[in-house]
C-alpha cells in the first residue's frame, strides 16, 4: 500500500463517511503542495465538512463518484484518523435518541409557546426545522393562537 488514508469530498447526496479533514487536527500532508492544489483545483478549504479522510483500509466506503487523494500519515496521525472515523458505541447512539426523543416529546407545547410569546410562525419554522405545514396543523389546532403571532 502506498499510502495510509484517502482524502476525499463527500457528494451531498451521501451520508458522512469517514472523517472531517478538520476533525482529526493538524496533519503534515495538508501542507503539502499536491494538497493544497487538489483543494484549490475542486474549490474547497480543509476546514470544509465536505473534505473528509478515511484510513487507507475504509477506502471502500468512499462513494465511487467522489474525487480523492492518496495521502501519507505518520504513525501518530494514522491513530487519529482512525478514532476518528470510528462509529459511534451504540450505547452512544442509543442516548442520543433518548436525547432527541426528550427533547421532541413537548414540541407541540414548545412551539405553543413560542408562539404566545410572539415569534412568528416562519421564524419558529427556521429555528425548529419543523415544516411551515406542521406549524400551520398546529395554529388550526389551537384557535387561541394566531399564525401572525
Amino acid at each position: 500500500m502506498d499510502h495510509d488514508a484517502r482524502l476525499f469530498l463527500l457528494p451531498d447526496r451521501y451520508p458522512r463517511v469517514g472523517a472531517a479533514l478538520g476533525a482529526v487536527g493538524a496533519l503534515a500532508c495538508t501542507e503539502t503542495p499536491a494538497v493544497h492544489g487538489w483543494l484549490q483545483a475542486h474549490g474547497f478549504s480543509a476546514a470544509s465538512e465536505e473534505v473528509r479522510i478515511l484510513p487507507a483500509d475504509a477506502e471502500a466506503l468512499i462513494p465511487e463518484d467522489a474525487e480523492s487523494l492518496p495521502v501519507p500519515l505518520s504513525e501518530e496521525e494514522a491513530s487519529r484518523v482512525h478514532r476518528e472515523c470510528a462509529p459511534k458505541p451504540v450505547a452512544e447512539l442509543e442516548a442520543d435518541l433518548r436525547d432527541f426523543r426528550e427533547t421532541t416529546r413537548e414540541w407541540e407545547a414548545l412551539v405553543h409557546r413560542a408562539l404566545t410569546a410572539g415569534i412568528p410562525a416562519p421564524r419558529i419554522a427556521q429555528l425548529t426545522g419543523l415544516s411551515p405545514q406542521e406549524i400551520s396543523g398546529l395554529i388550526q389546532s389551537q384557535p387561541s393562537v394566531s399564525a401572525d403571532a
